[in-house]
């Protein structure tokens, strides 16, 4: 069989007239939505812009598409020569760009504040599923007990060593792994609506697999972000009005291992299950970084510490959702 990738975990709602001429909110003015769309580390991905200045907007778009292929060059695992790729078939890099010293350093942070429910190791247990559901005939009840478990061994954030000094990043021990999808598309989402910002612009959505709102739209209105059915993610069970936030969501829907979609890719790095299929966490923070990584940790924290790891790690709001609709909401 063949693993299941469906990363679009949240849907951007837009009025059915966009595109189209609008009303600026001040002056008068007239602005349009220049929108496009392509992919961030494998994950569905899309810029949406007013302006009033169409080659203007385009090369903003251009300068944040740069930005986002030098940060894939550095946050990739699906790139044999990025700088995660080359820490983890070599066990250590150096003189590496203070972005990946940066987001290695705030994984680490979020998986103290998490005591290890979120852990950026967990790499080589997610391989070890990959490997047992890609291969030939593979045993529907998953990987061998001792598999997971030489798999697990190797999991623990404590043993990254980052030195900022040196700009170094290595592992303690042989055969770890470091896998940074709950976290870099945050950080690509916010880089990018800088870039974007730089030159001008305030009202828009960039979306590199976390959809962050800037300021509001022409109109004053805010900005819809759907939140998806874990039984049907091109559907929405709930939606958010977001203006100057981010709002990421994670659910083991996004990418299933097996055709009954009994595992899936989110792993509980301390005992190496998967999340359940049908639910879903979504986090509001106020930058995508922040929301980024938090709404895989809440998905797994236990019930009486998510409170507390939304206050500690920046977030603001956590809506958990099932295909019935959201089942709980924690507000920070």
């Amino acid at each position: 069989m063949t693993v299941s990738f469906s990363r679009r975990r949240a849907i951007t709602l837009i009025a059915a007239t966009a595109g189209l001429p609008l009303l600026a909110a001040m002056g008068g003015n007239r602005s349009r939505l220049l929108e496009w769309q392509g992919t961030t580390l494998g994950a569905p991905s899309t810029i949406k812009l007013y302006h009033e200045n169409e080659a203007a907007a385009k090369a903003a778009i251009d300068a944040g598409l740069a930005e986002l292929a030098r940060l894939e060059a550095i946050f990739s695992v699906y790139r044999a020569d990025s700088v995660i790729s080359a820490l983890n078939r070599t066990g250590a890099v150096g003189d590496v760009p203070t972005e990946f010293i940066a987001l290695v350093s705030h994984a680490a942070r979020l998986a103290e504040l998490s005591e290890g429910v979120y852990d950026p190791t967990v790499q080589p247990v997610w391989q070890t599923y990959f490997r047992h559901f890609t291969g030939p005939s593979p045993d529907p009840a998953g990987p061998a007990a001792a598999d997971l478990a030489r798999a697990l061994a190797l999991v623990n954030w404590r043993d990254i060593e980052i030195d900022p000094a040196g700009r170094r990043v290595a592992f303690a021990r042989p055969g770890m792994g470091l896998t940074l999808n709950s976290g870099a598309q945050g950080f690509i989402t916010d880089k990018v609506a800088a870039v974007l910002g730089n030159h001008g612009f305030k009202n828009m959505l960039v979306d590199m697999g976390e959809p962050r709102a800037l300021a509001t739209k022409p109109d004053g209105s805010a900005w819809k972000i759907g939140i998806a059915n874990p039984a049907d993610p091109s559907r929405a069970v709930t939606e958010l009005d977001v203006i100057d936030k981010c709002v990421s969501t994670s659910g083991g829907y996004g990418t299933l291992f097996d055709d009954a979609g009994t595992f899936t890719h989110i792993i509980d790095p301390r005992t190496g299950r998967t999340a359940p299929r049908l639910l879903g966490v979504s986090v509001v923070a106020d930058t995508a970084t922040k929301a980024d990584g938090l709404s895989t940790a809440m998905l797994l924290a236990p019930p009486e510490k998510r409170l507390a790891l939304l206050r500690a790690a920046g977030g603001l709001t956590a809506l958990y959702v099932t295909p019935d609709g959201v089942t709980e909401r924690i507000d920070a």
